[in-house]
């Protein structure tokens, strides 16, 4: 290691002072400097004090939720007429959502299964179906995330529960450790877009769009996005001539089937009841909750009684989590209201003539790079409030819009550095995130083409909702 000494013995000068240090004072700099030109009088936008002040403190390692938090009590108390009161009555109104109560139930569910053999079940089933081609395991993986992915909710749950079952299966079996970690890395993240999606519960949140039509519209992107990543997964599986196996006969595929039947109901049960109309979203979510703790304790009897407890606290932790963040964004997403932030940006838009297809570039390219920086459902919270009404304006169909941010949220959950994906997936596999980023990229392309397809062809999203007579 050379130090400054050394450095200057050996003839060379010693760094600068500081040099090391400078980039620690950028978050700083974002954070005291607007607030500074403001104070001088100077004619400094509210948009770009609040976006400094929290990209400043999200750059300090500070969590979203608390970033957030500061940004509006600092905004309020120095930068704004509007009254505490009313702050603090929206504070209590904007989280009285009853769609909200769907978010811990879902979250639930998805432990249960996770934890309740679920999973295992379904993997042999999808291999049983699909093992025979090339690449099989990694083709079963593919449909093994489509199907729990329809029960969970949730990206990170699916490639938990997937991978930790198939990516040793699949290592035995001789494929390479960074093939099956793309897989399932990549097919995890259908968590999110096939019905139910917690991710399409935060958007219906910040802009009162109907759950039950996303959850809808999901279901053919889903489908056609697992077709994508499944094609990858075959062509470079039949390129590099990786392991096939046994073609399964129809009794095999029948057991297969019967032994999954139970966690495949609950598919029927959650899309079936909010299409029928027995019962809404959230209820669905707590019929799915319950549905799932019977199957895991008492039918399927891989999850005892003692570890019930464990699943509720861990459930418990990741609500109040994702809750805390939801409220925090509700009060920033009801600052930028009050200070016509949207409105503005929405007449900024149409003035310049930007038209849809340059819109849902822009869009598409700022949700990509906040992906580098935020996970999902904070992106969601605090932009969806912002652009929501520029779509609108524009003419871009509320249900088409919401999908659309869904899947870059799956994209930005397979790239680092804070795509949550890669990170679970590392924790299975003992890979290093760099080696898993290399590992992702061709599965990752495909969800980009895939991305151009969802924003630039509605019918894709809408044709199943309209169909169904959900929106018109």
């Amino acid at each position: 290691m050379t130090t400054p000494a050394s450095a200057a013995a050996s003839g060379g000068s010693p760094p600068p002072a500081g040099t090391a240090r400078w980039p620690a004072l950028v978050p700083l700099l974002l954070v005291v400097a607007p607030l500074l030109l403001k104070l001088a009088g100077l004619a400094v936008p509210n948009t770009v004090i609040m976006f400094s002040l929290l990209v400043g403190l999200m750059l300090t390692g500070m969590p979203i939720s608390i970033s957030l938090g500061l940004t509006v009590l600092a905004y309020l108390f120095f930068m704004t007429t509007v009254p505490i009161q009313s702050v603090a009555l929206k504070l209590f109104t904007g989280i009285e959502k009853f769609e909200i109560m769907a978010i811990p139930f879902f979250i639930l569910a998805g432990n249960f299964l996770t934890h309740g053999g679920v999973a295992r079940r379904m993997i042999r089933f999808a291999s049983a179906m699909v093992g025979h081609f090339y690449g099989g395991l990694g083709l079963a993986g593919v449909v093994a995330c489509a199907l729990f992915a329809a029960v969970s909710g949730s990206s990170p749950a699916t490639v938990v529960a997937i991978g930790s079952i198939l990516l040793p299966a699949m290592v035995k079996a001789g494929f390479p450790t960074r093939f099956g970690a793309g897989v399932i890395t990549t097919s995890g993240a259908l968590g999110i877009l096939i019905p139910p999606s917690i991710v399409m519960v935060m958007y219906a949140v910040a802009t009162n769009t109907s759950v039950g039509a996303l959850f809808i519209a999901g279901i053919v992107p889903g489908i056609v996005l697992a077709g994508f990543l499944g094609f990858t997964t075959w062509f470079r599986a039949r390129r590099f001539d990786y392991p096939r196996q046994p073609r399964a006969s129809w009794t095999e595929r029948w057991q297969a089937f019967v032994q999954s039947l139970w966690g495949l109901l609950l598919i029927i049960v959650v899309i079936g009841g909010i299409y029928t109309g027995i019962f809404t979203p959230t209820e669905a979510a707590a019929m799915s909750a319950v549905y799932a703790f019977v199957i895991a304790v008492f039918v399927y009897k891989d999850l005892p009684l003692k570890r019930v407890p464990r699943v509720l606290l861990d459930s418990a932790n990741m609500s109040a989590m994702l809750l805390y963040i939801i409220t925090n964004a509700v009060m920033f997403s009801y600052l930028m209201t009050s200070e016509n932030i949207p409105q503005e940006l929405a007449a900024w838009m149409l003035d310049k003539g930007l038209g849809v297809f340059t819109f849902l570039l822009v869009v598409n390219v700022l949700l990509l790079l906040a992906g580098n920086v935020m996970e999902a459902s904070s992106i969601v919270l605090i932009l969806a409030p912002i652009l929501f009404p520029v779509a609108i304006k524009l003419g871009v169909d509320p249900v088409h819009f919401g999908i659309m941010m869904t899947v870059n949220m799956e994209v930005g959950m397979c790239h680092p550095p804070v795509g949550l994906n890669l990170y679970v997936a590392s924790g299975i596999t003992k890979m290093g995130i760099t080696e898993l980023t290399i590992a992702v990229w061709p599965w990752l392309l495909s969800m980009l083409v895939f991305l151009v397809l969802v924003t630039y062809w509605p019918p894709l999203t809408l044709w199943l909702p309209k169909l169904l007579g959900m929106i018109h």
